[in-house]
């Protein structure tokens, strides 16, 4: 199985080089077609995130229905997909930033709890508590 980087993942979702994204696309449908899946890698969710909020300035609703849209993907495969899931309605849910959802719902799967934070809005995530 191959893996994707950040900005192939990010010219498949966004279209918006024609070369870029024709490759991306390309690759993709490849991967359909032999019935293979891409691996996307839990950093590369964090860095899309981040990449969509700050440089695409798109909402929260915007991050997360591109992200529920991806996950739909049957030619993806996520690391971490249920960590990735619980922390993206955390972040439609709750104050706390993206990576602070990823973080707590990462440290929750591996029952690591709490997930100490001195971030207030992370410390209401499910697991996480404020150290003072």
């Amino acid at each position: 199985m191959a893996a994707l980087d950040t900005n192939v993942l990010l010219r498949f979702l966004l279209q918006d080089d024609p070369a870029q994204s024709a490759a991306a696309t390309r690759l993709v449908r490849r991967a359909n077609v032999s019935g293979e899946s891409l691996y996307v890698p839990v950093s590369v969710s964090l860095e899309l995130e981040w990449v969509l909020r700050l440089r695409l300035k798109l909402g929260k609703a915007a991050v997360v229905r591109s992200f529920d849209g991806l996950l739909e993907s049957v030619e993806l495969r996520f690391e971490r997909v249920g960590a990735l899931e619980w922390a993206l309605r955390q972040y439609e849910e709750s104050s706390a930033d993206f990576a602070d959802c990823l973080h707590a719902a990462l440290a929750s799967m591996a029952s690591e709890q709490p997930f100490w934070t001195f971030d207030q809005a992370a410390a209401k995530l499910s697991g996480a508590q404020l150290l003072t």
